[in-house]
């Protein structure tokens, strides 16, 4: 017998077979298998792995890189468009005699101005006469004549773009009249005291914009005259 064959052969043998490969399993979730973490990191990152708002970590979700925005302001109000304060705005105007909120009055919103300007020009063009240019020239003439008149008249002064706000707003029961105009002819016995009554309407809605914004108590009279000024110019445009 050589020297080889004189090792014990018991010195080698091992307990291992290799069907015992096939029935071996793992318990991931246990904590004897060393990769254990790693496989609950795993299961954590497939349970979450639809939600783009959180940022993940080996440990789990950390922090969050998108912020909820349903807590955002709409686009429309970052660029001044508020479609609440506008309908209160246009209901104050429709009913002269409703106290007027002054810290929504005080905002330089132009977008119902800039619609009532248009729907006045539309109607009166219906009605056969072009007076876009008219209209333009006497809006910006009186605006600025007003803007002078009230910072001279009140304590804490008002902005241009305010005042301009205020008779764009009041000049709706202008468009009430110019739609008239398209129906019958405002030149007679009806159409002349229906202006007057325009006139006095839209003045007496705007002076109590200007005076529920600028805080000047028992002014109302001396701001309403150079209002219904303004507005007559826009009633002649209408009836003749």
């Amino acid at each position: 017998m050589s020297a080889f064959e004189q090792f014990n052969p018991d010195f080698y043998q091992s307990n291992y077979d290799i069907n015992d490969q096939q029935e071996t399993s793992y318990d991931y979730e246990g904590s004897s298998c060393p990769d254990s973490k790693m496989t609950q990191s795993s299961q954590l990152y497939a349970g979450h792995i639809l939600q783009p708002q959180e940022m993940y970590t080996p440990f789990g979700p950390s922090s969050t890189i998108y912020s909820d925005t349903d807590d955002e302001a709409s686009l429309l109000e970052e660029i001044g468009i508020n479609f609440d304060h506008i309908w209160q705005k246009t209901l104050t105007v429709l009913n002269p005699m409703k106290p007027a909120d002054g810290s929504i009055m005080n905002e330089t919103d132009l977008t119902g101005p800039m619609v009532f300007c248009l729907a006045f020009g539309a109607t009166l063009l219906l009605a056969g006469k072009v007076q876009f240019g008219y209209i333009y020239g006497i809006s910006v003439l009186g605006c600025l004549a007003m803007h002078t008149l009230l910072n001279l008249m009140s304590v804490t002064g008002v902005s241009c773009g305010c005042v301009a706000s205020v008779l764009g707003y009041c000049l709706l029961p202008m468009i009430i009249l110019s739609g008239c105009a398209v129906l019958f002819s405002l030149q007679g016995v009806i159409g002349i005291p229906l202006a007057l009554i325009v006139i006095g309407w839209c003045s007496l809605s705007a002076s109590k914009m200007f005076i529920s914004t600028l805080a000047m108590e028992g002014q109302q009279l001396l701001v309403a005259y150079p209002c219904a000024l303004l507005y007559g110019i826009f009633a002649l445009l209408t009836v003749f």
